[in-house]
């Protein structure tokens, strides 16, 4: 049931967002003083959720508790295909069992913020799947390719002669036949999806019988915990939402103060009243911005795992770094090699990826022997019985014993 103004949710419904198109059209569907069709697209392209997925889930949580009815779809049928949005080569299309695998997932991690009461969760293949070839081409019908090849991504490919396959083309009338399906009032996506989205309102208007055109409102990107990059699995630079709320809250403490305040908007789960109470606690210095970030890894932490693991999590935080002790549960490591690249010890023991990252942390200042912060990227690690507690950002400790030369082997100075 709707009881707030429509000034009242107007201003919920702003905080965070990117572009709404057009208010004046949300405030009249607003001023119908009805539950609104409420609609977000996933495509369960991956089993796991991370931290920037859930920008558009609390974004669908704001509405719910507004009164609206939340539409959760889940593209089992746009998966196949594979959504072409900023991608610079085609993707490969992904087989019915790993997209039922994936969705499977989505339905668990999605009700840690949504709820479950006043959530309809849809899978388009089922009206999607029907269609005939004849409303394939119907559909195919209403967009042209110079039309198409106005998307960015689109665009650029065609001019570096990198191949665009026609199934490509159809992801946005899709998505926007998901729309027409659904009578969507408002339908969510992030400032990456605004091509696919406004293809949903020109549908929703010619091809849908006395449909009007729906709200198209774009949240921002979630930069990742490295500050510069869209939060991405492949980048390493994501906070799963599965995590042990441990490496939640390291993660969370990691991030700068800037981007606090982004998180906290955008994932913080608070209202605008709070939001704007911080930002002047933060401004007149009430506020400490490490307080303000533990309370916000503390939030996040709790929502997925519960207030006491979230405690617990706190807890062993400021135990590990505010008082420098290292974790009792370290993992312990041996090398049996002689004088060798601390990066490619960290390599051959498994705690990084691959030399590159270790340069890469190297670079960054984020790693650290027996308290030391390391500058060298090709800093070698001597033998000799001796044990080396690395530190690896702000989270990761492991302990490294280099086992001595064989007797008469050659004498290497210390570090």
């Amino acid at each position: 049931m709707v009881t707030k103004s429509v000034d009242e949710q107007v201003r919920i419904i702003r905080q965070g967002v990117a572009e709404i198109i057009s208010e004046a059209e949300l405030r009249a569907k607003l001023a119908l003083n009805r539950p609104l069709v409420i609609k977000a697209g996933f495509d369960p392209t991956a089993p796991d959720i991370h931290l920037g997925h859930t920008v558009l889930i609390h974004k669908m949580r704001q509405f719910q508790e507004l009164g609206h009815q939340v539409v959760f779809l889940i593209g089992d049928f746009t998966a196949m295909i594979g959504d072409p949005t900023g991608k610079s080569d085609t993707r490969p299309p992904l087989t019915r069992e790993q997209v039922m695998l994936n969705a499977e997932t989505y339905q668990r991690q999605i009700f840690k913020i949504l709820d479950a009461h006043k959530t309809k969760v849809v899978f388009n293949a089922e009206w999607l799947g029907a269609l005939s070839p004849a409303e394939f081409i119907r559909l195919a019908s209403r967009y042209t390719v110079a039309r198409m090849l106005e998307r960015e991504d689109f665009s650029k490919r065609y001019k570096e002669n990198r191949p665009i396959a026609v199934h490509e083309f159809l992801y946005p009338l899709l998505q926007g036949y998901d729309s027409v399906h659904l009578k969507a009032d408002v339908e969510l996506g992030g400032t990456d999806q605004k091509f696919n989205l406004l293809v949903g309102r020109e549908l929703q208007r010619d091809y849908g019988i006395g449909q009007p055109p729906q709200v198209v409102i774009t949240m921002p990107l979630l930069e990742g915990t490295d500050g510069v990059n869209k939060m991405s699995k492949s980048l390493g630079n994501y906070i799963g939402i599965e995590e042990p709320a441990r490496e939640i809250v390291g993660k969370i403490m990691s991030i700068s103060d800037e981007l606090m305040v982004k998180y906290y908007e955008l994932v913080g789960g608070i209202t605008p009243d709070e939001l704007d109470a911080l930002k002047k606690g933060l401004l007149s210095g009430e506020k400490h911005p490490r307080q303000a970030k533990m309370e916000l890894a503390r939030r996040i932490a709790s929502r997925f795992h519960g207030e006491e693991e979230a405690a617990q999590a706190k807890e062993g935080f400021n135990s590990q770094f505010r008082n420098k002790e290292v974790p009792k549960d370290i993992i312990a490591y041996t090398w049996e090699n002689p004088l060798e690249k601390l990066v490619v010890i960290l390599a051959g023991v498994g705690a990084i990826k691959g030399t590159s990252e270790g340069r890469r942390l190297i670079k960054q200042g984020a790693i650290f022997i027996n308290g030391e912060k390391v500058l060298d990227t090709e800093l070698l690690l001597p033998p000799g019985s001796r044990e080396y507690v690395i530190r690896l950002g702000k989270k990761q400790y492991v302990k490294i014993q280099i086992l001595p030369y064989p007797k008469g082997g050659v004498d290497i100075p210390n570090v």
